[in-house]
């Protein structure tokens, strides 16, 4: 029994801390999305009134939350597989036994994750830049004309994508290389005493005992690329012609600019819903696929 008192009395500061700082915001958040909590509450609470579902039946009606949403659905299924390739391609170079300089191209990939993101957000609209970005003086010199990656609505979303790819591949790069690492080198020795290729070897050894890993991988990514805001904000505000406004930026411009905080609660459980539900798809898919 004193034991047992010992175990709760060090959980104890944590599960106050998840109370605190977790469990309690995320129940006030849900409260507030049924009402219609604006500035005129935040002056008089008396103004506050319950609103039931009416957030929720304003938002499926309101058209630019199904443009933000199509929006980040490109944004996630154009850049969640690319970020995982590139992180794969990476942690396989850097697991190669003959690769040199290992520890500085490990540093180098990471590198980008550590930067501050406004940061880097901010250079990369000088790079991008249509008439004096260095991206478009590389294209002009093979010839290809100067595009206009930020202001045109059919290259904005593509921009910021390779933007985000290149700012988070490094961190799941890492979990992969870990992964790789785990993998027992004799199943490669069996695979190549019995002729199987580089391919073959990719193919029914190291993918499916990164299964796991991957799996990780993909939520992680899925859920990150879904709470798409700093890189709009910074480089395009959602423009030009709302081509990049995601749920977040949404959210953000109705809680933080309009004062509809009800509102802008709604749209955040919508996205935990959405979210919540693709992380189920993806363990479906993960269970038969490792059956």
């Amino acid at each position: 029994m004193s034991q047992e008192r010992a175990a709760w009395g060090f959980v104890a500061p944590a599960l106050v801390a998840l109370g605190l700082f977790f469990f309690f915001p995320v129940a006030a958040a849900l409260i507030l999305s049924f009402t219609d909590f604006d500035i005129y509450a935040v002056a008089d609470i008396g103004n506050l009134r319950f609103v039931g579902l009416d957030n929720y039946i304003h938002l499926l009606e309101t058209p630019l939350f199904w443009k933000a949403l199509g929006n980040t659905a490109w944004f996630v299924i154009l850049g969640v597989p690319l970020s995982i390739m590139m992180s794969l391609a990476a942690a396989l170079l850097l697991d190669n036994k003959l690769a040199r300089f290992k520890g500085f191209f490990r540093t180098v990939y990471f590198a980008p994750v550590v930067t501050t993101l406004v940061a880097v957000a901010v250079i990369w609209r000088y790079l991008l830049h249509t008439k004096y970005g260095l991206v478009n003086w590389v294209l002009g010199g093979i010839g290809i004309g100067p595009i206009d990656w930020l202001g045109d609505p059919h290259w904005s979303m593509p921009a910021i994508v390779i933007f985000a790819v290149w700012k988070n591949f490094g961190y799941n790069m890492i979990i992969i290389l870990a992964g790789l690492q785990t993998i027992p080198e004799e199943l490669h020795e069996a695979a190549r005493i019995d002729g199987a290729s580089a391919f073959q070897r990719l193919r029914h050894v190291t993918l499916p005992g990164l299964a796991p890993v991957l799996l990780v991988v993909s939520i992680l990514t899925m859920a990150g690329y879904f709470q798409l805001f700093a890189e709009p904000y910074v480089m395009t505000q959602g423009g030009p012609v709302e081509s990049t406004v995601s749920i977040l930026y949404f959210m953000y411009e109705q809680g933080f600019r309009w004062w509809n905080l009800g509102f802008a609660s709604a749209i955040a459980f919508v996205l935990f819903l959405i979210m919540f539900a693709l992380t189920l798809v993806q363990l479906k898919v993960s269970e038969r696929w490792t059956q």
